[in-house]
């Protein structure tokens, strides 16, 4: 679907701001129950570990109903999936609070995690539907916006209302904000192209799947992102173990750079307009590639638990300047099927956050801690310049 080009910016800036709210609600309930395992552990009487699946439970049904939502947002139109996912991801956040044992709350988080699936990725090729192609980075950097505030807000509240509210006050709390942004979405939607209405194909999906999987450009971008999902989000769990054994710190100090993570993504969101005007796409993720590397680097050599936290903010506008010029790039990759063609691209990128734990955890136990970190390093850097190479 090519997108309206003669579309007001004031059209545009609505469709960004109200799909933005549906990638806030789903952003919000990815993390929300991570601070609480201990006490989930200590109610449900099980192993912190066993309470821990919470955090699988989410995001594995994320990543795996990815090849099934694309084909249907194609087919039946991507902000009527949206509307609906949001709904759904409202009602098992809303029934969350009320499960009685560890077993029910997997299963709703599982069920909220599939409908999120629903969301963030077809808001991508929404706006690829609708923005033309000089104004869609841009546009997709002030979406991300949305989607990391959201990220950060998820553990905010749970740290902040956990002594007040509990667990199941913070997930009610979150249903309820996913159910107003569904209100929102659906008294008022979002602006765009007519979508059309047509009848799901599972064969002609998964053809559409072999036909994108055989093009050079489609293949480049899902094994970048497959890439940064193992070495950028891999690193997380083992910041507090790094700095622990280094005397550096511990939980605050790696919450912190996961938190100047979020807000490196809000500088590149800042200065992604004036720095592709002046250096372009290709040179930008290049730059990016060289800064996440530094920042691996960082990680491996910061002698002070604040350039550690610097580190996490390098890291996440070096990482935020390549992820969304691979974004942007297969907004465009398929335009008949963008739809499909993002649903992969996110089914890659979760992909690539599943493995990156372990993979991350093998190169340290075999080469060491600050050599693993080197070679990603390296990756990164080779990775932003083979990108790059795109004229």
């Amino acid at each position: 679907m090519a997108p309206h080009s003669a579309d007001p910016p004031q059209r545009i800036r609505r469709l960004i701001l109200l799909l933005g709210l549906a990638s806030f609600a789903g952003a919000l309930t990815a993390r929300v129950t991570d601070p609480f395992i201990a006490a989930l552990a200590a109610e449900f009487e099980v192993t912190p570990n066993r309470a821990a699946l919470l955090a699988t439970a989410y995001a594995l049904p994320f990543a795996l109903i990815q090849p099934v939502l694309g084909p249907f947002g194609d087919a039946l139109g991507k902000r009527r999936i949206i509307r609906v996912a949001l709904c759904l991801l409202a009602v098992f956040t809303l029934a969350a609070p009320f499960a009685p044992d560890l077993t029910s709350l997997i299963l709703l988080r599982g069920l909220a995690g599939a409908a999120a699936g629903g969301i963030m990725p077809l808001t991508l090729a929404a706006v690829g539907d609708a923005v033309p192609m000089r104004e869609r980075q841009v546009a997709l950097s002030r979406l991300i916006v949305f989607a990391i505030g959201g990220q950060i807000a998820g553990g905010a509240l749970a740290g902040l209302l956990a002594p007040l509210m509990g667990w199941r006050g913070v997930l009610g709390l979150c249903g309820g904000l996913a159910l107003a942004a569904a209100l929102v979405m659906l008294l008022a939607p979002p602006p765009g192209p007519p979508e059309p209405r047509s009848r799901f194909d599972p064969v002609r999906a998964v053809r559409r799947y072999g036909a994108i999987l055989r093009l050079p450009a489609a293949r480049l971008l899902y094994g970048a992102v497959l890439v940064e999902g193992v070495l950028i989000f891999g690193s997380f769990p083992y910041f507090a173990p790094w700095l622990q054994a280094r005397g550096l710190g511990g939980t605050l100090e790696a919450g912190l750079a996961v938190a100047a993570f979020g807000c490196g993504g809000f500088v590149y969101a800042a200065v992604a307009r004036p720095l592709l005007a002046r250096i372009g796409q290709s040179r930008m993720v290049v730059l990016g590639g060289a800064l996440a590397g530094l920042a691996l680097l960082g990680f491996a050599l910061a002698p002070l638990a604040l350039l550690f936290i610097a580190a996490g903010l390098l890291l996440g506008v070096g990482f935020y300047m390549v992820h969304n010029s691979i974004q942007t790039r297969v907004t465009e990759v398929a335009p008949e099927a963008r739809g499909s063609a993002v649903s992969l691209h996110a089914f890659h990128f979760f992909v690539g956050q599943s493995l990156g734990p372990v993979l991350v955890g093998l190169a340290s136990g075999a080469l060491g801690q600050a050599p693993a970190l080197a070679l990603a390093a390296a990756v990164m850097l080779a990775l932003g310049l083979r990108l790059g190479r795109r004229g």
